[in-house]
Order: C-alpha cells, then structure tokens, then sequence
C-alpha cells in the first residue's frame, strides 16, 4: 500500500517492532518473512535518518527518535484499521492472545487472583504473563518500552499524555499489631504511637515514608525498628513482638493469621491510596486490549473492602 511513494507498510513493521522487540518475533506479528523484517528495519533507518533501535541483551531498545514517532504511527495504524475494518472486534473465545500485566505488589495479591479466574473462563485460550514492579514510574517505561500491555499500580508521580490511565482501586490505612501486645486492647495516643517500634515498608527500599511525613508535620519521629519491601508480609512478623506496621487495609483482611492481629484505625490522618489501570496511547482502540481493560475493570468492580 503506498501513499505518495511512501510504503505504508513500513509503519507496519515499526510498529511490530516496537511491540516485540526482536526481529523474528516482529516479523511473525506483521506476517512477514524475518529478511523481510530486517529489509524493513533498514529502509526505516534510512527514512528516518535514526537508527531507531539498538540491539542489547534484553532484545531491541528503541531510541528517543523511536520512542517519539511510536505513539503517532501507533494512532495512524489504529486509524487505517478502524477505517478497513470498521466492525473489528476481538473474540476472546475463539483467538488465541498473550497479555503482559505489569503490577505492583498490591493488586498481584488483591486484584490478581479474581481476575486470572475470569479470564479462565472468559478466555481459555489467552495467556496472562505478570512483570513485577516497585517504583510508581516504572510503569511508564514499562509502556513505552513495549515490556507490558497494562499496567496497574499507583498513579506515576508525572502525568504524561501518551499513557492514559483509569481509577480502579483505592484503600485506606490501618495499623495492626500482634494480638498479644500491650495495645492490643486499646489505640494508643500520637506520642505513644510515634515512641513504638515500626514495621515501615517500602517496596524503593526508602527509611522514611509517609506516616514519617504526617509524623514530622506534628513535631514527631517515629522508631522505625524494621523496613521490609512488601506489604503483605507484616501480618505474620506481627504476634509475639512489639512491632507496630501501619499499612492498606486489605493487608490485614488477606492475612492467614487474623486471630492473631489487632487492626484499627491509625492515631494519625493519613489519605487513601488509588491504584490506576494504566495503558499506552498507541493500544488505546486496539479490541483485545480494550476488551481485557474493561475485563480488568469489572472484575476490580466487584472487589469487597
């Protein structure tokens, strides 16, 4: 297909490309031979005046000219398809389909187990490949880079037009001691909380988080006695110590040990958290992708506190 003398179908390719990240895969999504792929490659090189990707050991890195002219050539293409095939759908019965989520710790523990059991049965024939990340901007790279389709964890702290995103769940804090402790039967007053030995958890590996910042805004510090990189780990550090953990809510209501923990509300104001569904621009009106975003946003939806 050419317009103006320009191959269409090299958009095609740049596109698989920035996808999969390795030619023989790129050349297989495009329906294409691998010299052809690599024919491809090079003429957009030459277009371009960039070499557009690197080779690296974790497959083709795209560089800034790539990742600039992706989400542009990404609606042009969506555009093209909606306008030959205007009823396009997906059928998650009949066509086979791999996903990659990107997650943080919260929904893999909350959201994940739910939704792996809706897509089994909504769509037996796709599978679902699930990357762990820690920091909220990952995500961001991560959706650029082509690494995952959706992503889901707390908003990025810069919002950026090519990622669009959705609120999906949201949670409070409690905080939770172990069942024998001194407190146990009472809260306790903000100097008392702030004089006791903390669990902080920080997925970055940080030693001052945001019950430090509340803390500090009272002319207080707190004794933070133990830092650990998941949330959903604390329940069980909890009884037969004199460790105090202020964390989501839905920790406590997951733990296997809940006889053994005391939760209440934390002597301190502190906001809710949202966790967002997060996607690139350029899968916005692609059907699979926007059939297992609203899968994902069901199923968050029936989610009990």
């Amino acid at each position: 297909m050419n317009f103006d003398g320009f191959d269409l179908n090299l958009l095609v390719a740049f596109n698989a490309l920035m996808l999969e990240r390795n030619v023989t895969k790129a050349a297989a999504m495009a329906g294409v031979s691998q010299p052809a792929m690599s024919a491809a490659l090079s003429r957009l090189r030459r277009l371009f005046d960039d070499p557009l990707f690197i080779r690296s050991a974790e497959g083709l890195l795209p560089t800034p000219k790539a990742r600039e002219i992706a989400v542009p050539v990404g609606e042009a293409l969506g555009q093209v398809r909606s306008l030959m095939n205007p009823a396009e759908s997906f059928d998650p019965i009949a066509k086979a389909r791999s996903f990659t989520l990107g997650l943080t710790e919260y929904p893999l523990q909350v959201l994940l187990p739910a939704l792996t059991h809706q897509l089994a049965l909504l769509a037996p024939n796709c599978s679902i490949h699930v990357r762990y990340f820690t920091d909220r901007d990952e995500s961001v790279g991560l959706l650029d880079a082509g690494k995952i389709d959706i992503a889901i964890g707390v908003p990025p702290t810069k919002a950026e037009n090519r990622i669009l995103s959705s609120p999906l769940l949201s949670d409070g804090f409690v905080t939770m001691v172990g069942h024998d402790h001194v407190f146990a039967a009472e809260q306790m007053d903000l100097k008392t909380f702030a004089a006791m030995r903390h669990i902080l958890v920080s997925p970055e590996g940080n030693r001052y988080g945001l019950v430090d910042q509340k803390l500090r805004e009272h002319g207080l510090v707190r004794d933070v006695s133990l830092t650990l990189p998941t949330m959903f780990s604390v329940p069980a550090l909890l009884p037969g110590t004199d460790f105090v953990a202020t964390v989501l809510s839905r920790v406590g209501k997951h733990a296997g040990n809940q006889a053994l923990i005391k939760v209440f509300q934390p002597p301190i104001e502190l906001p809710t958290i949202p966790f967002d569904l997060l996607w690139h621009r350029r899968t916005q009106d692609n059907p699979a992708h926007r059939w297992l975003r609203e899968v994902i946003t069901n199923v968050a939806a029936t989610l009990t506190d």
